[in-house]
């Protein structure tokens, strides 16, 4: 049965949000993309297990950059934790944010299951804080898995212990799992700004398609933009430019500065694009 047939029959104790989250989580789409980010780590891991077994240099040196975690990994397996975050964050997870987030109110009106949510007696605000609620949901789910999966193919390919934070201080294994955690959250965090922009773009289109392969474009040409240094001016405004500022967490204290403006600028985003989205959802004339 679609999800317009199921609609006026689903039980009156079966919450919007626990609606919302059920329909997203048992779409095949959403298990690939989890899949897909499960798997690389293993890759990650694979590859610098095969290239430590060859005396290659994985492992031996140092550095405290986010793609020098790789060059951590052999010597402590939560690095690869750290290292698997640091590659799936510039594209593999914003990616998968921005499919969720773009399809979520385009992708029901393509399928023609829009106008029957909205009849519900939640109402537009509440629908659409629902989708955006969703989709931040997904994210750290995204993020977790992705650091669960790092964390199972470490502790079996590579010895774990003790870990050398970047500023050389050595904490036990536990308090490295705890940072690594805070770090996790940290990134699912980061993509908050993301998943507003997603969710107004998805309030603009009645195509799915078309909202999610603008809300990935828009990531991509934002991403190149955040590279130019004749850009310097306006990248610290960019939603990107402080990702990878979760290395702090790896400091001995910890550098707030960057994480907090990192959070900080999420949330702004999160407010402009949440407003937006909702003027333009509250207002729309839903036809199909």
């Amino acid at each position: 049965m679609s999800r317009a047939e199921a609609l006026p029959f689903r039980m009156p104790s079966l919450s919007l949000f626990g609606s919302e989250v059920t329909t997203t989580f048992r779409r095949w789409r959403t298990l690939a993309l989890l899949g897909v980010l499960a798997a690389v780590p293993v890759l990650v891991g694979v590859a610098v297990r095969i290239e430590t077994g060859r005396g290659g240099s994985a492992g031996r040196d140092g550095g405290g950059g986010g793609p020098a975690f790789i060059g951590q990994v052999a010597g402590n397996g939560l690095f690869l934790v750290f290292a698997s975050l640091a590659a799936t964050l510039p594209f593999f997870l914003p990616m998968a944010i921005g499919v969720i987030a773009g399809d979520s109110v385009a992708g029901e009106a393509s399928a023609g299951t829009l106008r029957y949510l909205l009849v519900a007696p939640a109402g537009r605000t509440r629908l659409l804080l629902a989708k955006f609620t969703t989709t931040v949901l997904f994210a750290f789910a995204a993020t977790f898995v992705v650091a669960v999966s790092a964390l199972a193919v470490g502790a079996l390919l590579f010895p774990v212990g003790d870990v050398t934070l970047i500023s050389g201080t050595t904490v036990s294994f536990g308090e490295g799992l705890l940072r690594g955690l805070a770090i996790a959250g940290t990134v699912a965090l980061s993509l908050t700004g993301l998943a507003a922009l997603g969710l107004f773009v998805s309030t603009l289109t009645n195509s799915g398609i078309a909202a999610m392969a603008t809300t990935v474009g828009l990531l991509i040409t934002v991403q190149i933009l955040d590279q130019f240094p004749q850009l310097s001016a306006v990248q610290p405004y960019l939603f990107p430019h402080y990702w990878l500022s979760f290395a702090d967490l790896l400091r001995d204290p910890v550098y707030w500065d960057q994480i907090l403006r990192n959070l900080g600028l999420q949330g702004l985003y999160v407010a402009v694009f949440g407003s937006a989205a909702w003027a333009r959802f509250t207002s729309r004339d839903v036809t199909v």
